[in-house]
């Protein structure tokens, strides 16, 4: 088995899922008296989001580099980042990591291009929304992304940071995000939705969604236990 090291708290509400789905998938691939040995490096989202907004990637990448780096001491075989925001800097940290890493963007562009989507919806704070980082894999795979509105973006951001990462669960926000995603499959035909954003999991899923989801968090999940079983 090989070691994990999870870049966690971005934010805590998916860092927990992470931890349990990781383990018991584990467990349940090898047996109900085994659990794997992994280490969690907590950061703080709001830090990781306020260097977003400022455009201080290089700040951002010595921040998530110096949690990693931490985990590559702990005898950690390969990292993740448990969000997708922070996979904005994912090719820097690449070049500079003394462990591999898997990014979930990859792995939802391989769910994506296994489902044969070739135009899907992304939801996710407004930096994974509005930069290129998580639509140029996809791009180069000839799926196209669409996003929301201006309106519906800024709208999405700030449920994301004012109740999402705290764990707060709204069914008017349901039904909004259910609009956008709605009117988005009328008017751009989109197939799917990614859900860009590892706490849109708490909110959406593939029985309330007008469409398909590709939840981002899970995909990842299961890449990454297949990484630890080799």
């Amino acid at each position: 088995m090989r070691k994990l090291g999870l870049v966690g708290g971005m934010g805590p509400e998916s860092t927990v899922p992470y931890y349990h789905d990781i383990v018991y998938g584990v467990q349940e691939r090898v047996g109900k008296n085994y659990f794997p040995n992994l280490t969690v490096e907590s950061v703080n989202v709001f830090d990781v989001l306020r260097l977003c907004g400022e455009q201080k990637y290089d700040e951002l990448t010595d921040y998530l580099f110096q949690a990693i780096n931490n985990l590559a001491k702990s005898g950690a075989d390969f990292a993740a980042l448990s969000a997708n925001t922070p996979h904005i800097v994912f090719d820097k940290l690449q070049e500079l990591s003394p462990i591999p890493l898997i990014s979930i963007v990859e792995s939802a562009c391989k769910e994506a291009e296994k489902r044969n989507l070739k135009k899907i919806g992304l939801l996710g704070t407004i930096f994974t929304m509005t930069e290129d980082f998580f639509k140029q894999p996809f791009s180069r795979r000839n799926i196209e992304i669409v996003v929301p509105s201006d309106a519906e973006m800024g709208y999405v951001n700030q449920k994301i940071s004012s109740e999402l990462e705290h764990g707060i669960i709204k069914e008017d926000t349901l039904e909004s995000f259910t609009k956008i995603i709605s009117r988005m499959q009328t008017e751009e035909n989109i197939e799917a939705i990614v859900l860009g954003c590892t706490e849109l999991s708490l909110l959406l899923n593939d029985k309330n969604s007008p469409v398909p989801c590709l939840d981002t968090m899970q995909i990842h999940i299961r890449d990454i236990i297949n990484e630890i079983m080799k």
